[in-house]
């Protein structure tokens, strides 16, 4: 069975970042990866045309400021899947304020993590194990 992540990121060097960082600690997971929360849907749902990832991901890592579907109305319209409102989520922003957490604290978020996502010299540490421990186990 493939184990995989969907990345919800539109920056392609915080795109790169992930996909270093992964093969830096073995990560085995395929990584999916979509350039807004439409294409996320797309992906998760098999629409328009795009083949659904198959098993549903083990984790999804979301951007928060993106065009066309940012991560909050990402995350609203995930969870009203039920076959998906369980996948853990991990918010990636360049943000650190507090304004943004509380603004997806009642969507079910797993944890919040500052971009670059780098697993070492993240200021949200313990977020950044919590989901490498995830990936790993």
């Amino acid at each position: 069975m493939t184990r995989s992540v969907l990345l919800v990121e539109d920056d392609l060097f915080d795109t790169m970042v992930v996909q270093k960082s992964f093969e830096k600690f073995s990560i085995q997971h395929k990584l999916y990866t979509a350039f807004n929360g439409l294409e996320a849907l797309d992906l998760l749902l098999g629409r328009n045309g795009i083949e659904p990832i198959s098993p549903a991901p083990e984790v999804i890592l979301l951007d928060l400021n993106m065009p066309k579907m940012n991560g909050h109305e990402f995350l609203t319209e995930l969870r009203q899947h039920p076959e998906l409102s369980d996948i853990p989520v991990f918010i990636t922003t360049t943000s650190s304020m507090d304004v943004d957490r509380m603004s997806v604290s009642g969507l079910g978020v797993s944890g919040y993590i500052l971009k670059p996502l780098d697993f070492e010299s993240s200021e949200d540490l313990v977020d950044s194990m919590n989901l490498l421990e995830k990936l790993l186990k």
